[in-house]
């Protein structure tokens, strides 16, 4: 049964709060050794950027979540959806970035879908967003 309060969903939630926060030591620990992250943007400008990529690795995936989490506005990330099982979890998001022109603050919405491995670490990470002007 899928729910709202599932393991995956619950480590997911602690994961996007510790980077929501700034917390780096959080967040790595959190992250499997060889974690797979693809992020990527139906709208101009961001396919093939940085926000709009594929990496592996912990520190790979530090340098760019550092990066990204350094545009966005304090307390400005927010929970709109969860679901999920044990291993599991969509999570979508809001959140105020500094992406807009000369960069302007603007709201992006963010799909967060989260796999975790055998010791409840993230093992794969697939992000899609669009930026509300």
């Amino acid at each position: 049964m899928e729910t709202q309060t599932s393991t995956a969903v619950n480590v997911a939630r602690d994961h996007i709060n510790a980077w929501g926060h700034q917390d780096w030591e959080k967040t790595r620990e959190m992250l499997a050794t060889d974690v797979h992250a693809i992020v990527t943007s139906t709208q101009s400008g961001f396919e093939r950027n940085f926000y709009g990529s594929e990496f592996t690795g912990i520190d790979e995936y530090m340098v760019r979540k550092m990066k990204a989490a350094s545009l966005i506005e304090p307390e400005s990330v927010h929970e709109v959806s969860a679901m999920g099982d044990e291993s599991n979890a969509v999570i979508v998001i809001t959140m105020r970035i500094g992406l807009g022109t000369a960069g302007a603050m603007v709201t992006m919405v963010r799909s967060c879908v989260y796999l975790l491995d055998g010791e409840k670490k993230i093992r794969e990470e697939r992000d899609a967003f669009y930026i509300i002007h």
